[in-house]
């Protein structure tokens, strides 16, 4: 009994210890606690106070703010002019050191905004670069089946849109070989509201080109214009959207389709040219659609639109016509003679065209076909009617150029188109030929932008000094119709 009484009391002793370790191990967790307490207060209040005073730098999330706005607020709904419009050319390193050169035909630094993207730095000077550029990221992750630049260049809305620029309302994206014709792309851009989902440019002229891919896109070479608000879409769906659409062919291609997922339809302007034809594109711009020229493509891959003169010469003269009548340029203006039976049609700043019989307006608004289609070189079809032309140049139109330019006024303009003389011109009959019109002068008032904005119509044509041919001139003036007047054989 008593050496039971006089035995440690071990088991006693245990829970003492245990006891207490809990009660040290408590006293721990309820000071960590109150710690992870107070430094989430103090990042909670610094974050506050940081969003109240100070715009957040979203690249430490590692978004732009643009993609973690659910609802972003309506941009200013001033007129939109091209600080607005930010470019997004789709190039390489290997192509851009030689088609640089077509920027420099409509690029103006002073107000243009934009890059050109490239795989990698080009071999040309920063000097020399008028656009500057910008090196694209993240398109190796993706998979495709035959192009992986086509991949590249559609995340060219997305690299954009991730730039963050500010009062930017539409993204713009064409190719290293497209010309714009800015002052156009913003009349026609000014119509629409940039704070709904626009998806706007043209397709393919050939219907073979419109078969194969849709007659419901936008062909990225004669410029794709993206509203900020479909802009904000696109930026959360790209990626996604590339991955699952990796066995289309083109960029251009891929960027509907993902516009098609968001449920965006082609808003179609006439003025976008893709110029998928072959050949000479004379008759096209000699009968251009009743819309502003905004763009041109494909140039070097078709004859020069000036007898005689390189691309770039070509896209100078033009340029400066267009500089002085923007919103005129190659718009068809149609007349007659009806003392010679002359049936005359004028492209402005671009060429003009005498029959020497009296053909319906019906008709000479129908382009005549100088080029065939782009993929099997054929007769057609295309996505406009076009007229048959007589290979034997005595059978063809009398054909005019311009040859100078002047501005009157400030408020209107001449210019001077001289006659061009087919090969085996000179074994024609000269009275069907008309050789004794040897140049044509052209009068007219500059044509306001905002004619477009409304319904438009033909202007019409007057042959001034009676017809007289003056020293093998002959005088034209362009006006806007009278509230009556036709244009009638």
């Amino acid at each position: 009994m008593e050496n039971k009484m006089n035995k440690p009391c071990t088991g006693k002793l245990k829970v003492s210890r245990v006891s207490v370790v809990q009660e040290k191990l408590g006293d721990i967790v309820i000071n960590l606690i109150k710690i992870g307490i107070v430094i989430g207060l103090i990042a909670f209040l610094s974050l506050a106070f940081h969003t109240a005073f100070f715009k957040p730098s979203w690249r430490l999330f590692g978004l732009p703010e643009h993609l973690r706005v659910q609802n972003y607020s309506r941009i200013d709904n001033g007129p939109t002019n091209i600080s607005h419009i930010l470019f997004g050319i789709g190039g390489s390193s290997q192509t851009w050191d030689y088609r640089s050169e077509y920027s420099k035909i409509w690029w103006d630094p002073n107000t243009t905004r934009g890059f050109v993207w490239l795989d990698k730095k080009p071999n040309i000077l920063d000097t020399e670069l008028l656009v500057p550029y910008k090196i694209s990221h993240g398109w190796k992750q993706f998979k495709y089946l035959y192009s992986s630049s086509a991949v590249r260049i559609a995340r060219i809305v997305y690299e954009s849109f991730k730039l963050g620029l500010p009062d930017v309302r539409w993204f713009v994206m064409g190719d290293d070989d497209t010309v714009f014709f800015t002052k156009n792309l913003v009349t026609v851009l000014s119509k629409y509201d940039h704070n709904q989902m626009y998806y706007i440019g043209g397709n393919s002229e050939s219907v073979e080109q419109d078969v194969i891919h849709s007659y419901d896109m936008a062909f990225g070479g004669g410029g794709i214009a993206i509203s900020y608000a479909l802009a904000v879409q696109l930026a959360r769906t790209m990626d996604g959207c590339l991955r699952r659409y990796f066995y289309l062919y083109g960029s251009d291609q891929r960027i509907w389709a993902c516009v098609n997922e968001i449920g965006v339809r082609l808003t179609h302007e006439k003025g976008f040219h893709q110029l998928d034809i072959r050949g000479d594109p004379y008759g096209l711009l000699a009968a251009h659609p009743m819309a502003p020229l905004v763009s041109l493509h494909h140039i070097d891959q078709l004859s020069s639109l000036f007898t005689n003169q390189s691309e770039t010469q070509f896209l100078t003269n033009l340029t400066s016509a267009y500089n002085l009548d923007p919103a005129r340029i190659v718009q068809q203006s149609i007349c007659y003679d009806h003392r010679r039976k002359w049936s005359i049609s004028i492209s402005w700043g671009y060429t003009v065209q005498i029959y020497t019989t009296m053909l319906p307006a019906s008709d000479l608004q129908v382009p005549l076909q100088t080029f065939t289609t782009w993929r099997t070189l054929s007769n057609g079809p295309f996505t406009f009617n076009t007229r048959w032309i007589d290979p034997d140049p005595c059978q063809q139109p009398a054909m005019f150029f311009l040859d100078s330019l002047r501005m009157v006024d400030s408020k209107g303009s001449i210019t001077s188109y001289k006659r061009f003389y087919a090969d085996g011109a000179d074994k024609c009959n000269k009275s069907h030929l008309n050789v004794q019109v040897q140049r044509i002068t052209i009068s007219a008032l500059k044509l306001d932008p905002e004619y477009w904005k409304n319904v438009p119509r033909r202007e019409c044509c007057q042959i001034m000094d009676g017809g007289s041919i003056k020293g093998g001139n002959m005088h034209l003036r362009v006006k806007k119709c009278r509230l009556r007047e036709t244009t009638a054989i």
